[in-house]
C-alpha cells in the first residue's frame, strides 16, 4: 500500500468521476450516480436528485485538472479548494471502516464533500511526491486518467479494455511484421 485506505479510496473515486466524462458519458443520471455511490459508498448527505448530478458533472473538469497538475500547480488547486470550504475536521469509523478524516461536515452538499476528500488525498500525494501516479492512458483513442497504486508503477492504462486493446494492436504488429 502506498497511500492510507481512505487516500486511496478518494483518489478511485476522483477518478471514476473524471472518467466518467470520457465518451459513452456515464453520469448522466441518477441511476449512474447509485452505480458510483454502489461503488464508492460516500456517508452523509445525499440528495440523490438531478441536481447533485448536474453539481457531480459540473465538478469533472475540475477534479481533472487536479489530478493531472504537475506537483506545484496542484498544490495550489488543493489550496484553492480547501480555501472555499467551510473545513470541520474530524475522525470518524463507520461501515466497518477504520477511523479516517472527513474534512467537512456530512451536511455539505455531495459535489463539495468529493472536491475536498480529493483535495485531501491529494495533499499525501504532493507531501509524497507521487504525482506520477496519475497520468492520462496510453491509449492514442483515450483521455481518461490512469490511476497506478501498482508497486512497480506498471499501470499505463485507465481500464482493461484500454490494455487489451493495445495488447491485441502489439500481437497483430507483431504478427504482420513476420
Amino acid at each position: 500500500m502506498i497511500f492510507t485506505d481512505d487516500t486511496e479510496e478518494a483518489l478511485r473515486s476522483a477518478v471514476w468521476l473524471v472518467n466518467s466524462a470520457e465518451q459513452p458519458d456515464t453520469l448522466t443520471g441518477i441511476a449512474d450516480e447509485d452505480a458510483f455511490l454502489e461503488e464508492f459508498p460516500y456517508t452523509g448527505r445525499l440528495d440523490r436528485d438531478e441536481e447533485e448530478v448536474a453539481s457531480l458533472r459540473r465538478l469533472r473538469p475540475r477534479l481533472r485538472t487536479m489530478l493531472l497538475a504537475p506537483r506545484d500547480e496542484m498544490a495550489a488547486h488543493v489550496n484553492d479548494a480547501l480555501a472555499e470550504s467551510r473545513l470541520t475536521p474530524a475522525l470518524r469509523r463507520h461501515d466497518g471502516v477504520d477511523w479516517h478524516l472527513h474534512a467537512v461536515a456530512d451536511e455539505h452538499p455531495f459535489a463539495e464533500r468529493v472536491l475536498i476528500e480529493t483535495a485531501m488525498a491529494l495533499i499525501d500525494v504532493i507531501r509524497a511526491d507521487e504525482g506520477s501516479r496519475l497520468t492520462v492512458c496510453e491509449d492514442d483513442t483515450c483521455q481518461a486518467i490512469a490511476l497506478d497504486l501498482s508497486r512497480n508503477r506498471s499501470k499505463r492504462y485507465c481500464s482493461t479494455t484500454c490494455a487489451n486493446r493495445n495488447a491485441v494492436a502489439a500481437y497483430r504488429a507483431r504478427l504482420a511484421a513476420d
